[in-house]
């Protein structure tokens, strides 16, 4: 795909989210079907971070950034993303970006990582070859378990948000 076609891409799809955002933003957070898996998901998002810094993840992305250029976080990731996760992030409370920080980076890339708190699952999941092999068995266990956890949370949120969604979509206020 063409880096203009998306760029349009995205941009559209956060325009999107931003009006769904204005129109339910208030009412989704106070949903009793979403709002528990939003604070699930905030706990889970911090811890997950947590081990990434105490395992060494945090500190070797960085690393790679800095001194090879990096390219985990390159230009189309942000693509992977829809509507709902960057809702998702806007009922977090994270601004999203409106062009990269860096041309050849995700737009979600900032100074000092990813300025998402729910990410898409490749970009929750995924280590390099290098981390594969520098992360013992029972770290890379421990970032499994809780990547998980925060991926699973993401999901019902997710769920939960097109269940809600649709509803009002079709005048219902209540599910079938």
């Amino acid at each position: 795909m063409e880096p203009e076609m998306t760029a349009s891409a995205i941009r559209e799809k956060t325009i999107r989210a931003r009006t769904l955002f204005d129109a339910w933003g208030r009412e989704l957070a106070g949903e009793p079907t979403v709002s528990p898996f939003l604070h699930r998901l905030r706990v889970a998002i911090e811890a997950n971070r947590k081990v990434m810094a105490e395992v060494g993840i945090v500190a070797e992305c960085r690393r790679c950034e800095e001194e090879e250029g990096g390219s985990c976080c390159g230009s189309g990731i942000e693509n992977r993303y829809d509507v709902e996760l960057l809702l998702i992030n806007l009922l977090l409370g994270v601004s999203l970006a409106e062009d990269a920080k860096r041309p050849k980076s995700c737009r979600f890339l900032g100074e000092r990582g990813c300025t998402l708190l729910a990410r898409h699952v490749l970009c929750v999941n995924y280590l390099c070859a290098k981390l594969r092999e520098r992360l013992s068995p029972g770290q890379l266990s421990l970032f499994q378990a809780s990547s998980g956890e925060e991926l699973e949370t993401e999901f019902f949120l997710h769920e939960a948000i097109k269940t809600f969604l649709s509803r009002r979509a079709h005048g219902t206020d209540s599910p079938r």
